[in-house]
């Protein structure tokens, strides 16, 4: 049973200091992504590749969110300059004339079910946002998000639209931009185009120029 008064800390990392939850963090991201929306079929070594992209940037960070008493790694944020970042992520930006060294770029956000609601997604943004605007030579920040159709069957009853939480946070969805990467769903093997929805926000001071 879980206990849901149990303390979680978290912290703020950045590059190599991921290195010793990279297992942990592989397993997490498994885990939370065979959810909708993700629906995801994936293994450990993709995403231990995955995350050591991240941890080599020496610009990464990683807001860690761990059980206070065993240290059990139980939700994580990620964010990454997007000239780091994948040519699938960057392709639209170059693809529109936008300069991807103004633009820092979140990962996913990967949180057990079981504690979800007690702000730690507000928690998640709050770090993200204060590391890339500590680092300077940012305007906005941005991330993607999976476009499922409203009628889908596997959406499971009570599924909560994000839209709200995010635009309260200050971000606004580009109908035109849109980001394409192909992952195998659940039980299948064969990989498979997803959109994914790109959103943003100017770092406090910067002007919405591209928006």
């Amino acid at each position: 049973m879980t206990d849901h008064t149990e303390a979680i800390d978290v912290d703020v990392l950045s590059g190599a200091q991921i290195a010793p939850f990279l297992d942990q963090l592989a397993q997490l991201r498994l885990t939370v992504f065979r959810e909708w929306p993700y629906l995801y079929e994936g293994d450990l070594d993709y995403e231990r590749d995955y995350l050591r992209v991240y941890l080599q940037s020496l610009q990464s960070v990683f807001v860690l969110a761990r059980l206070a008493g065993s240290g059990k790694v139980i939700g994580c944020a990620t964010g990454i300059p997007l000239a780091d970042e994948s040519a699938d992520i960057r392709g639209e930006f170059d693809r529109v004339g936008i300069d991807t060294a103004k633009i820092f770029y979140f990962g996913e956000s990967v949180l057990l079910g079981d504690y979800r609601g007690r702000g730690l997604g507000h928690r998640f943004f709050d770090g993200r946002e204060g590391h890339a605007a500590s680092l300077g030579g940012f305007s906005h920040t941005v991330f993607c998000a999976v476009d499922r159709a409203t009628d889908d069957p596997r959406r499971p009853p009570g599924a909560r639209d994000l839209g709200g939480f995010w635009g309260q946070r200050g971000y606004r969805r580009h109908p035109h931009l849109a980001a394409h990467i192909s992952w195998p769903e659940l039980g299948s093997v064969e990989s498979k185009p997803h959109r994914l929805s790109i959103w943003s926000r100017p770092l406090d001071g910067h002007r919405a120029e591209w928006e």
